[in-house]
């Protein structure tokens, strides 16, 4: 039995967000664990042109998830998640967000989505644009003044095991002296 029939008879022949019978097809869920049905949901045209494009989302199409966040399938939950998330500033879908149970490893399948799917993802990038990661070591290519240190932090300087500022690419942290010091991204290069 191919994915499409599989997902047809789950279904029943109606899409899985919102209950439309119109043009449906497949709708592989990003980041999925498996290549299965299990890994896709059945979406009518609606749902899958909004899925799709970002841009064409109506949030009041999407009310429908009041229903489908319930289902036993666990790539529609994933969707249904996914598009709460990006329509919580309409104020209805966090309410649905905080009521919505997915066990760990299908949340972390729906989380991992979110940032995959366009969410801003905060790269560091050294002086030279080469992307940084933690536990990277660097090198100090400016004499640097540590504020509330009381030294100067030498040009030249490496620094091991560095630490990534989650919220802000141009900050990494790492150990110099001794001290656990904040350094500006534009002053180090990745060894």
């Amino acid at each position: 039995m191919s994915i499409e029939q599989a997902l047809e008879t789950r279904s029943g022949n109606t899409c899985e967000l919102c209950g439309s019978t119109d043009g449906l097809t497949v709708y592989d869920v990003p980041n999925s664990p498996t290549d299965d049905a299990d890994a896709a949901a059945f979406v009518c045209a609606t749902c899958n042109t909004q899925l799709n494009d970002a841009d064409s989302v109506d949030a009041n199409h999407w009310r429908c998830l009041n229903d489908s966040m319930w289902s036993e399938v666990d790539a529609v939950k994933v969707v249904a998640y996914r598009m709460l998330h990006q329509l919580k500033g309409e104020g209805w879908p966090q309410d649905l967000l905080d009521m919505m149970y997915l066990e760990d490893d299908v949340k972390a399948w729906a989380e991992a989505g979110i940032a995959a799917e366009g969410e801003e993802v905060i790269v560091h990038r050294d002086s030279n644009g080469a992307v940084l990661e933690a536990g990277d070591s660097i090198t100090i290519i400016k004499d640097l003044v540590v504020k509330g240190g009381g030294f100067t932090a030498k040009r030249g300087t490496a620094v091991r095991n560095i630490r990534l500022v989650h919220d802000n690419p141009g900050h990494i942290e790492g150990r110099v002296n001794g001290q656990m010091i904040v350094i500006l991204t534009e002053f180090i290069k990745k060894n």
